[in-house]
């Protein structure tokens, strides 16, 4: 059973933590690379890392997204107190703020299976599992990634939950953004997800009242690691 070093961050700036998650990536995959060396005498061992956290008011764009879905100028921006970064995971355009659950596993899958859908869908998987606790059925949407409910109903569709990741020799980085008791105002200045006909909700909005995030955090830990097969180190 593989073990993964999990932390919890707190509320964190974005760029501190996208930093941490690069230092984090770049280390496995020079372990990775410097272990096919041919004049390589001592094999290294690549580490797991499971981060979980939340930011200030921050808009992320992915690499496949369009600016056209920010509808806020940079003195709007700067009006309301927010950042924005364009990254290097797949997805468009997402908003992070306080209340909002994030979690950003860098994980090698070489060591579990080489398969980014099924590791997709084991993430969305873990927060259906998450909100089946909390007597919400969630839900995939097809042709979307994420987990929605009502999914059936297109005019009822709304996202609960983001994911955009990034893979590099099988080393990923970035996650989801699951929303617990964020402000979903926030989600008018931008397209989410460049999806222009679809609501957002939280579970908070949902349950009609305020949810411990840390308990919400060990109950999604806990799946991932059901899913995953590992132990928390």
């Amino acid at each position: 059973m593989e073990k993964v070093h999990v932390e919890h961050l707190g509320l964190i700036d974005y760029q501190k933590a996208w930093d941490y998650q690069e230092e984090l990536n770049k280390d496995n995959v020079q372990i990775k690379l410097n272990n096919r060396l041919p004049e390589t005498k001592e094999i290294r061992e690549t580490h797991h890392h499971l981060l979980f956290c939340e930011h200030p008011i921050t808009y992320t764009l992915g690499k496949s997204g369009s600016m056209d879905n920010l509808l806020l100028s940079e003195q709007q921006l700067d009006a309301i107190g927010g950042k924005f970064y364009k990254i290097n995971r797949g997805g468009d355009i997402t908003h992070h703020g306080p209340g909002q659950l994030v979690m950003y596993p860098i994980f090698d899958l070489e060591k579990f299976f080489t398969d980014i859908h099924k590791f997709l869908r084991y993430m969305e998987e873990a927060v259906i599992q998450t909100l089946a606790y909390y007597g919400i059925k969630g839900e995939r949407y097809p042709g979307y990634t994420g987990v929605w409910l009502d999914a059936d109903d297109d005019e009822k569709a709304r996202k609960i939950c983001a994911m955009g990741i990034r893979c590099s020799r099988w080393v990923t980085m970035h996650g989801i953004a699951f929303n617990i008791n964020n402000d979903l105002d926030y989600f008018n200045h931008i397209v989410p997800c460049g999806i222009d006909d679809k609501a957002v909700t939280s579970l908070a909005k949902e349950l009609g009242h305020e949810v411990d995030i840390n308990e919400v955090r060990s109950h999604l830990l806990d799946k991932m690691a059901d899913l995953f097969k590992f132990e928390s180190a």
